[in-house]
């Protein structure tokens, strides 16, 4: 009534194949992800012209990365309350990924930078960086 199989399962195929290419881990997953959304954050907190922030979260870049990252050079033509409202974003991502890794470096750097650009965005003087 029915003709057997005389192929190979895909997927057994796919079994197969499972050694051929490299596999990272959740944790080194997590370290890529917070890398990119501190390197963001960096991007926007170098256009803002916060130099002392922006060191602190290049070494969080460095130790995630194992090498320094590209700073930002060029201006996006964005206003102060964009760039702000960017980074706060930003940092809000890289808090979530922080935290679900137990990076506890990385999440109080991303949430004093939440609170730095909250206070800017509310128009707390001392905290805004000039452009």
């Amino acid at each position: 009534m029915y003709e057997p199989i005389r192929t190979k399962s895909v997927h057994r195929m796919a079994d197969d194949d499972h050694d051929a290419y490299p596999h990272r881990s959740r944790e080194e997953e997590l370290d890529i992800q917070l890398a990119g959304h501190l390197a963001a954050l960096l991007a926007v907190t170098d256009e803002l012209g916060d130099t002392e922030a922006g060191e602190l979260i290049a070494r969080q870049v460095a130790r995630l990365r194992g090498a320094p990252p590209a700073r930002h050079a060029a201006l996006s033509g964005a206003s102060a309350r964009e760039l702000h409202e960017k980074a706060h974003a930003l940092a809000g991502r890289a808090l979530v990924v922080a935290a679900s890794r137990a990076d506890t470096t990385a999440a109080i750097l991303a949430a004093e930078r939440m609170d730095a650009h909250t206070a800017a965005l509310a128009g707390e003087p001392a905290l805004v960086a000039a452009p």
